[in-house]
């Protein structure tokens, strides 16, 4: 998947790789990401082989970034087999900068290593999820807040750089309380060194997040929320803050306005100013 976004200096081209490989041990109650890995470990050279065919068709000019997501760690050996780093490495030579996605748990030496092997700049995309209390002990991730301030000062002492996933609507935070909760994981994130974070609204469709619902531990997010949360974050100058739009669709909305308030969205995404775009007037949601 190719496309733009937004960083610290304007829009940059980034082109995003989906490596199929060994499940996540950190079983989050709110991730569905599994349906896309192994049963087993990745076998080494499978990686590789995938990013090659991937960026075979890639035409020019080379983005300035790549995005390697497998839905797993990438500094768990099990998901990425150690062997292959330096291929990866090669194969990621031609970018300025490169992107992985890791527990904080996960990171550690074996990160430092594939930074000294690549070309370009290291970026690790860690999920912080949560600041509030409750919900981030439910969340099955084994992650507290000390954990991932090591993470982030380890990250920043070796000259690499953080991207950090901040949810809207985690289980058991209420729903009158979701955006608030989300605006301060997103400032949390940004003064521990984020220098860029994604907002994901939390989706149904893994079974468990079913099962909360029904107990009345989890409440859908809404485009409204998603658009306020954004909205809110441009305030915060140290750190791009975006939300992620995969699957906007499904957040549940009035659909009178909803195709302009994506709109909106998309704006607030690409756009670095502080000033939001005015939002829609809509009869509907008055």
């Amino acid at each position: 998947m190719v496309e733009d976004e937004r960083s610290a200096n304007g829009l940059e081209r980034a082109v995003t790789v989906f490596l199929a490989g060994a499940e996540c041990p950190f079983t989050c109650s709110f991730c569905d990401l599994w349906r896309w890995t192994l049963d087993g470990p990745t076998l080494p050279g499978a990686l590789p082989s995938q990013l090659a065919q991937a960026l075979e068709p890639l035409a020019p000019p080379v983005p300035h970034r790549l995005k390697l997501y497998n839905a797993s760690n990438f500094f768990d050996r099990r998901a990425v087999p150690a062997e292959d780093l330096p291929r990866i490495a090669e194969l990621a030579s031609p970018f300025a900068a490169v992107t992985v996605e890791s527990h904080a748990n996960t990171v550690g030496r074996l990160t430092l290593e594939f930074a000294g092997l690549l070309a370009g700049k290291l970026e690790v995309a860690v999920g912080l999820e949560t600041v509030h209390p409750v919900a981030a002990a439910h969340l099955n991730k084994k992650l507290d807040l000390e954990r991932f301030d090591r993470a982030a000062a380890f990250l920043a002492e070796h000259d690499v750089d953080l991207r950090a996933f901040a949810l809207l609507g985690a289980p058991y935070v209420p729903a009158e309380e979701s955006i608030d909760w989300t605006v301060r994981t997103v400032e949390y994130a940004a003064a521990h060194g984020a220098g860029r974070i994604a907002v994901i609204p939390v989706r149904g469709g893994n079974g468990e997040m079913e099962r909360l619902q029904a107990l009345g531990h989890f409440v859908p997010p809404t485009l409204v929320q998603l658009e306020t949360v954004l909205e809110r974050c441009l305030a915060i100058r140290s750190a791009v803050v975006t939300a992620d739009v995969w699957d906007i669709a499904l957040l549940s909305g009035c659909e009178s306005c909803r195709e302009q308030r994506v709109a909106r969205i998309q704006t607030m995404n690409f756009s670095p100013s502080p000033e939001p775009p005015p939002r829609t007037p809509c009869q509907a949601c008055a």
